[in-house]
C-alpha cells in the first residue's frame, strides 16, 4: 500500500467530483478453480485498490458523497483461519492503513445499504465483471442480476477515469518497477529463442520471472512463432530457423501496477534480409510515435502516423501501392495491421477497461470509428501529462484475412496481392513500449530493452 494520505486524498477528490449520493465499492472474492479450498490466484478489484489500497478478499466499502462518511466492511480472521494462514492484519489495522474511520462486520452491509435505499439516496457503482458482485448487488438492491449489471453509474465512471488516468509520481515509479521486471522477462525470452526449443519452456520461464519478483504476470503470456495470431496463447510450437518469435508479456508489481512490452526476434538470433526489412518498418513506426507523442495531441493521430509509416514501408517492398494518404484513409493498411496502436496502462494492463473502453479511450471530442482496424483502437483521445500509453505497431501476414480480401478484391488499388502472398509464411512482427506523456513530450518508461536489429542480435548471442 501507499501511505494512507494517498487514499484519503483520492477519496476526498472523488467526493468533491460526485457531491451527492453514495458510492458502493465491492471488493473481489476468492474463486475456486476445482474446489472451495483451492482457489485461483486472488486479484483485488483495481478501483477498490485505487481508493482503499487493501489487497485481500471479502471486503466492501461505501462512501457517502454528501456527508463525507466512509465505511469499510469486512471480517477479522478467526483461529481456524489463522491455523492455516498464520496471523493476518485485523480490520482495525486495515482501516487505519486506508484512512477509513469506521469499519463494520460484513454482515452489517445489507442493513446499511438498505438504509440508503429507504432514504431514496442515489447509489453509484462501477460496472461489475464478476458474477459474485452482480449477485451481491442484486441481493442488496432487490433488483435482478441483469438490472444490477446494467445499472452502473456513468457519473461515477467518468469521475474515476478522470482521476485514475493521470498517474502521479508514486504510480509512475510502480509502473517503471513493473517494466523493469518485464525487461528481464524479455531478455530471457530472446536468449532462449533457439531452434528446437518448445515455446512452452520459454513462456513458463518468463512467467516464473514475474512471480519471482513478488507479483504475477499482468496478463497471460503471448508467445508464438505464429506472430500473426494477435493474442495467441498456444505454446506448443517447436522453434525453427527462419521464423520470427513474438513475445508480448508483462509483470505486475506486488501493488498490481502493470508492465506490457512486446518484442519480436528471429529464431536463432540472426535476422535474414526479409525479416530485417519487415522488422525495420515496424521499428520506424514505433520510434516515430515516441518522437511525436505530446500533450494536446489526439492519440488517434499517432495511430494514423504509424499506419502511414507502415504503408510507406510496404510500398517500398512492393506489397502496397498508390497514395499513402488515400490508402490509410481507406483502411487498406489494416490487412497488415488490423489492431489499434495502443491503450492506457496502470493498475490494469488495459487500464480501466472494465469501466468501458469508450469512457477510457474516447470522449465527447473523438468517437470510435466503424472502419475495420481503426475500430479496434482502444485509445484515441487527446493526450495529457500523466497518461501512460502503450505504443505497439505491428505488421502481420494473416493467411485467412489475406485470402478473404483477395477473393473480394478489397482495396486492390492499394495492395499488390501477388507480392503480399509471398509473405504468408512469415507470421508477424510487433514492437511495444510503455510511454509516459510529460509536460512537453513523452518518455519511454523503464530501463532500455533491446529493440534495434543490432541490439537484439547482440543480446541473443548469449544463449540460455
Amino acid at each position: 500500500m501507499f501511505s494512507k494520505d494517498v487514499y484519503l486524498n483520492r477519496r476526498k477528490k472523488l467526493k468533491e467530483m460526485m457531491n451527492s449520493g453514495i458510492g458502493f465499492f465491492p471488493g473481489n472474492v476468492e474463486i475456486p478453480f476445482n474446489y472451495r479450498a483451492n482457489p485461483y490466484y486472488f486479484r483485488q478489484d483495481s478501483s477498490f485498490l485505487y481508493y482503499f489500497g487493501i489487497d485481500r478478499p471479502d471486503l466492501a466499502a461505501i462512501i457517502d458523497f454528501e456527508t463525507g462518511n466512509e465505511i469499510l466492511f469486512g471480517n477479522d480472521f478467526d483461529i481456524e483461519d489463522i491455523i492455516w494462514m498464520g496471523v493476518q492484519p485485523s480490520m482495525d489495522e486495515w482501516a487505519e492503513k486506508s484512512g477509513v474511520a469506521l469499519h463494520l462486520h460484513l454482515a452489517e452491509l445489507p442493513n446499511v445499504f438498505r438504509s440508503f435505499l429507504n432514504r431514496s439516496i442515489d447509489i453509484h457503482y462501477l460496472p461489475v465483471y464478476h458474477n459474485h458482485s452482480a449477485i451481491l448487488l442484486s441481493e442488496l438492491s432487490g433488483k435482478s442480476i441483469a438490472e444490477s449489471k446494467n445499472g452502473a453509474s456513468e457519473k461515477l465512471i467518468r469521475a474515476v477515469v478522470a482521476m485514475a488516468e493521470i498517474k502521479d509520481d508514486l504510480e509512475i515509479a510502480e509502473i517503471e518497477r513493473a517494466v523493469d521486471i518485464t525487461r528481464l522477462m524479455h531478455i530471457t525470452s530472446m536468449r532462449m529463442a533457439q531452434p528446437g526449443r518448445i515455446e512452452q519452456e520459454i513462456a513458463g520461464t518468463i512467467e516464473g520471472i514475474a512471480k519471482a519478483y513478488g507479483g504475477h504476470v499482468s496478463f497471460p503470456v503471448i508467445l508464438s512463432t505464429n506472430g500473426h495470431i494477435l493474442h495467441n496463447h498456444h505454446h506448443n510450437n517447436i522453434l525453427q530457423s527462419g521464423r520470427m518469435m513474438v513475445t508480448d508479456a508483462g509483470a505486475e508489481t506486488n501493488m498490481h501496477y502493470a508492465g506490457d512490452i512486446t518484442r519480436t526476434v528471429p529464431v536463432g538470433g540472426k535476422f535474414n534480409a526479409r525479416q530485417r526489412d519487415i522488422y525495420q518498418i515496424v521499428l520506424d513506426a514505433n520510434m516515430a510515435v515516441i518522437q511525436n507523442s505530446r500533450p494536446n495531441l489526439m492519440y488517434k493521430e499517432m495511430h494514423l502516423l504509424a499506419a502511414s509509416i507502415i504503408t510507406d514501408g510496404l510500398k517500398n517492398l512492393g506489397i502496397m501501392k498508390g497514395s499513402t494518404q488515400d490508402a490509410v484513409a481507406a483502411g487498406a493498411h489494416a490487412l497488415f495491421m488490423p489492431h489499434g496502436l495502443g491503450h492506457q496502462m496502470g493498475l490494469d494492463v488495459h487500464d480501466m477497461e472494465g469501466l468501458g473502453e469508450n469512457f477510457v479511450g474516447y470522449d465527447e471530442t473523438v468517437y470510435r470509428s466503424e472502419q475495420f482496424g481503426l475500430a479496434y483502437l482502444r485509445m484515441a483521445k487527446k493526450l495529457k501529462p500523466g497518461h501512460v500509453i502503450t505504443d505497439e505497431p505491428g505488421i502481420y501476414f494473416i493467411p485467412e484475412l489475406f485470402k478473404l480480401w483477395k477473393k473480394e478484391n478489397k482495396h486492390a488499388a492499394f495492395i499488390n496481392f501477388d507480392e503480399a502472398e509471398k509473405f504468408l509464411d512469415f507470421g508477424g512482427v510487433r514492437i511495444e513500449d510503455d510511454i509516459l506523456i510529460t509536460e512537453n513530450a513523452c518518455r519511454v518508461l523503464g530501463k532500455a530493452i533491446p529493440k534495434t536489429v543490432a541490439e537484439i542480435e547482440e543480446t541473443m548471442r548469449d544463449i540460455l
